[in-house]
């Protein structure tokens, strides 16, 4: 059993000095699960229950990678959708001499030219209405020349995967996790869930408590289910996923094939991104800290949560947590996110 004290001790120093109140990672192989802890409270009001290991968590931004770019890479595998096709061939709304050129490998490297985010949720309530304003915004820079990390771009990517796939999003998630059987990963989460779901924000805006509840407003417009985030789950399911992009990586062909996922997690070209198809990757500034490999690929999550393979190495590091409980304000997990990942690296010999 490696000695995993160390981020042990980082994780139990995070919950007492309140950086988020209830947490779980888990560490692995392609093979198998090397160490699975919980730690804290749902929240640091009296009542609360422990946090467990099937703790069910918000996974935010973890979305665009376990759902979002996964259904891509099947759909473009099956033929179904193109990373080269041009938006405008998707979205008809989407139009104009600065838009023209703008593919679908562009809204997954966030280099389409839209900007980060915008409250639509405040005017916007169905998916012709997200759709009408994303796709006739003023674009904030000339496609291709930078990344800006854009959900507005994964908003309309879950819309083409929808008519790509004839199906909405929710249903061929579902069908691949039934298919892959990882488990519990989920938008819309089942009630049943709600007892063992970690609360994320008191959101101002719906005046409660969100449990269960997607934390982003524009997902919660678009009724919880958007391409860039409302994926609920456990710590054990992603790393189930995990185990098989790994798996995928070294020849098997459980998601994909190996080529396809090869192609979608190449780091890009562009100027000053890290960005690959969906997929972030390493860079010693990066979350995951300063030991993983080259190789590494990983994405984080708003509400708190992170996923880190290694490819070279073998390894996988989900972190997930509640960080915007009771407010989004504390940020303090951007700095005990890369220390615990060193942690976990340097138990494990890399």
């Amino acid at each position: 059993m490696r000695d995993f004290d160390l981020a042990r001790t980082l994780l139990q120093e995070a919950v007492a000095a309140r950086a988020f109140p209830a947490a779980v990672v888990e560490v692995g192989q392609r093979d198998q699960v090397l160490w699975r802890e919980s730690f804290g409270r749902f929240s640091y009001e009296p009542g609360w229950p422990e946090t467990r290991e099937d703790t069910i968590f918000d996974l935010a931004s973890l979305t665009k990678v376990v759902a979002t770019t996964t259904l891509a890479m099947i759909l473009v595998e099956a033929r179904d959708l193109r990373v080269d096709d041009r938006v405008r061939t998707w979205l008809t709304e989407w139009r104009g001499g600065d838009r023209e050129q703008v593919t679908v490998r562009d809204l997954l490297t966030h280099t389409s030219g839209l900007t980060a985010h915008l409250p639509f949720y405040r005017d916007c309530a169905s998916r012709a209405e997200f759709q009408r304003a994303i796709c006739t915004m003023p674009l904030e820079y000339t496609p291709g020349t930078q990344a800006i990390y854009s959900d507005l771009g994964f908003i309309l990517l879950g819309f083409i995967i929808e008519d790509a796939g004839r199906a909405q999003l929710d249903q061929q998630f579902t069908a691949v996790v039934g298919r892959l059987g990882v488990g519990e990963l989920a938008f819309r989460p089942p009630r049943g869930w709600r007892s063992r779901t970690a609360p994320t924000e008191v959101d101002p805006w719906r005046g409660r408590l969100l449990v269960g509840e997607v934390h982003d407003e524009n997902a919660w417009a678009l009724g919880g289910v958007a391409g860039h985030t409302g994926l609920f789950g456990s710590a054990a399911a992603v790393g189930r996923f995990a185990q098989i992009i790994l798996r995928t990586t070294m020849g098997g062909a459980e998601l994909v094939r190996p080529e396809t996922l090869d192609a979608f997690v190449e780091r890009t070209e562009v100027p000053g991104s890290s960005r690959a198809l969906g997929w972030d990757t390493m860079l010693p500034t990066s979350s995951c800290g300063r030991r993983m490999s080259a190789a590494a690929i990983g994405h984080t999550g708003f509400t708190g949560t992170s996923l880190w393979i290694d490819t070279l190495a073998d390894v996988y590091v989900v972190l997930l947590t509640n960080r915007v409980y009771p407010s989004r304000d504390d940020e303090a997990i951007l700095r005990i996110r890369p220390a615990l990942h060193d942690a976990l690296m340097l138990a494990l010999g890399h």
